[in-house]
């Protein structure tokens, strides 16, 4: 679902954008080492580690998005008298952010 923002609401990401594309590209740049390590047969348990660092970092990426989405969206539709619904779309995205 996708939502215009209002004046004032626009959400924390679009001004961050430089610095979670740098993250992404990070992240990218990790999961293309561990196909090479897989590729070149390396150890498991080094191959694990760097799996646990980028589903780390993804997390953080992800934290940073909700928490604009929240401080942004979720309390411009408050103010604007859609709190419900930005609260049921929260509670959503919490439960499949989570599992």
């Amino acid at each position: 679902m996708e939502h215009e923002h209002g004046p004032g609401t626009e959400s924390r990401y679009r001004r961050d954008n430089a610095a979670l594309l740098g993250r992404l590209r990070k992240i990218e740049g990790q999961v293309r080492g561990v196909q090479r390590m897989v590729e070149e047969d390396r150890y498991c348990v080094d191959i694990l580690v760097q799996l646990a660092a980028i589903r780390s970092a993804a997390l953080a990426v992800g934290h940073s998005l909700l928490e604009s989405h929240v401080r942004g969206c979720v309390v411009g539709a408050l103010q604007s008298g859609d709190g419900e619904g930005a609260v049921n779309e929260l509670l959503d995205v919490i439960s499949q952010f989570a599992r």
